[in-house]
Formats: C-alpha cells, sequence, structure tokens
C-alpha cells in the first residue's frame, strides 16, 4: 500500500497494502537503528517480489486487494514477519484486511438478515431486510470481518491487531452513515474475539467514505494509522496530526522509500505536566504530634508515592 493506494500497530507493542514489487538491493538504511521504531507494509503485490530484511516490525495484508479475497502469499509473508524485532520480543504480527460497502447491486454476497454464520447477530441498527441499508452495511461489515478471520488461514487471529483499510478504491455507498455503520460492524466482530482494531486511511477519503463520526462511534475509540509523509522525520511529526475520528489517536505514520513502503511509531505521549508552582505535597498537613520523651516510637522514611 502507498500513498496513492491506501490501506487496511501502532507503537511497537500496541500495533502496527498493496505496493509496487520489492527488490532487497532497493533498500535504504535500516532507520530503525537511529531513533523510533520502523517496520514494513508488504501485501500480495510482493508476492513475486523479494523482501527486505524485516526491521522492527511489519503489517501483512490478508486481502488480495478487495474483500471476499485472500492474499495469495499470506502464509509466507507472515513468516517472513516473524523475523522482526517485535515479533520475535513476543509480539504477534499484525495485519490488515481490504474494506468496502458495495450494497445489494454489487458483484458480490449481501446480506438479507441479521444472522450470519450459523448465529443471530445483534445489530444496533434494526433489522436488515436485504436492502441498502446502514442495518445491512453492519451485517456486511461484520460478515466480512468474520470471513478475514475464520476463512482467510491467519493464526491465533484473536491475539493480532487487525487493522481496517478506508480507501476509495473499493466500492461505497453515497451513504456515509451506512459505510460507518459497515466499519462498525467489522469493528464489533473483531472485538467479540478479543483482537485489537485500528482504522488505515487518510483524513480526505475517510471523510468521503465515512464523513464527520461522533464519538458515540465505536471507530472514535480506535487506534489509527496514516500515510503521506515522505521520510522518518516527516512522520514523526505527523503523528500529531488531527485524528481521523475524534477521540481517536495516531500511532502509526506510513511513508514511501525506494518503492518500498515504511511505517514510524509514534511515541508514546508524555505525562501532562503539573502547573508551575504546584506541589506534591498533601494540601493539608494534620499537626505534629509530641509524644513524652520516654514514650516516642522510633523514627520512620515515608514511603515516596509519586
Amino acid at each position: 500500500m502507498n500513498q496513492g493506494k491506501l490501506l487496511a500497530l501502532a507503537c511497537l507493542t500496541l500495533a502496527l497494502q498493496a505496493g509496487p514489487a520489492l527488490t532487497a538491493a532497493a533498500q535504504p538504511e535500516d532507520p530503525a537503528r537511529h531513533g523510533p521504531a520502523v517496520g514494513n507494509d508488504v501485501s500480495w503485490p510482493q508476492c513475486d517480489g523479494e523482501l527486505p530484511d524485516p526491521l522492527g516490525f511489519a503489517v501483512i495484508g490478508v486481502n488480495g486487494g478487495r474483500p471476499e479475497t485472500t492474499n495469495p502469499c499470506l502464509a509466507a509473508q507472515l513468516t517472513w514477519a516473524g523475523g522482526t524485532a517485535a515479533a520475535m520480543a513476543g509480539t504477534p504480527v499484525p495485519v490488515y484486511v481490504n474494506t468496502a460497502n458495495p450494497g445489494p447491486d454489487g458483484s458480490g454476497w449481501w446480506p438479507a438478515s441479521n444472522s450470519y454464520g450459523g448465529k443471530d447477530i445483534t445489530n444496533p441498527y434494526g433489522m436488515c431486510d436485504g436492502a441498502s441499508t446502514a442495518a445491512c452495511a453492519y451485517l456486511y461489515g461484520y460478515a466480512m470481518a468474520f470471513d478475514d478471520v475464520n476463512s482467510r488461514g491467519v493464526p491465533e487471529p484473536a491475539h493480532r491487531v487487525w487493522w481496517l483499510d478506508v480507501e476509495t478504491e473499493n466500492s461505497w455507498s453515497s451513504d456515509t452513515a451506512a459505510n460507518t455503520a459497515d466499519l462498525e460492524g467489522m469493528t464489533a466482530y473483531l472485538h467479540s474475539i478479543g483482537a485489537e482494531v485500528g482504522l488505515y486511511s487518510t483524513a480526505y477519503q475517510f471523510a468521503v467514505i465515512a464523513g464527520d463520526v461522533g464519538p458515540a462511534s465505536i471507530l472514535s475509540t480506535l487506534k489509527e494509522w496514516i500515510p503521506g509523509a515522505d521520510s522518518t522525520a516527516s512522520a514523526l511529526a505527523a503523528c500529531a496530526d488531527p485524528p481521523l475520528a475524534p477521540g481517536a489517536s495516531v500511532v502509526l505514520v506510513q511513508y514511501v522509500e525506494a518503492d518500498l513502503d515504511y511505517n514510524v511509531a509514534c511515541p508514546a505521549p508524555a505525562p501532562p505536566l503539573k502547573p508551575a508552582g504546584t506541589s506534591t505535597a498533601p494540601a493539608t498537613v494534620p499537626p505534629k504530634v509530641v509524644l513524652p520523651a520516654q514514650s516516642l516510637p522510633p523514627g520512620r522514611t515515608p514511603r515516596n508515592v509519586n
């Protein structure tokens, strides 16, 4: 996935599509040795190319460019990503999935009820009747995530971060509320198995697809991965960009160098500074009790609880 073609971690331990074919000879010097955690993302376009030496982390595409498809070299790329520093330290390799809301007129499957995978799904948008509604979009998203987890061959799916690749290149409804419901359905299923979920998009594309997402949406609680930088330094600067959804936080920024996608893990935010002149001592100090000399207890050093 590059800046013209967007996805589906975060900091090295929190999180982490496709792009042109890679060659190891074209790799720049490993920037991860000089500061922030840096990694790559690869997917089906890299199936016929030589992958670079693993860096700090990697994100692997599950699909073949569209929902309802599978990356033909998913297993091999997950194995390669197992050589990254994060994976070798025990962090499961994060993955990303394609997203879409094609509606009943699309070329693929579309739900006609609130049932999928042999169970009835609780739908916050009401009953799906097969129409182009938010209720059916929610079920479609739920079903796509269900299939990605259960049909693509991703081992230990509950232990991974799953990034939702939100791009205008896939099929979307003109109803942004229905598109939001679709992404919420995907998130709901992934959360139901215990997986962490994040969003990948640009501010422009996310606004076109989902519109203004309110704080009541589950999407506002997700970590975010954004593209658009052109170096490690500009990626770090972009960590301070406004999030795609209010309340969310940018934890990963992507840039492209030598036809290869790099991603920089944003540093954790610093704790808030105390106002000048603020004391860490209690607001009120109880009066000191002086006992007769013969009954003074041994002195104690207070434990530092700051």
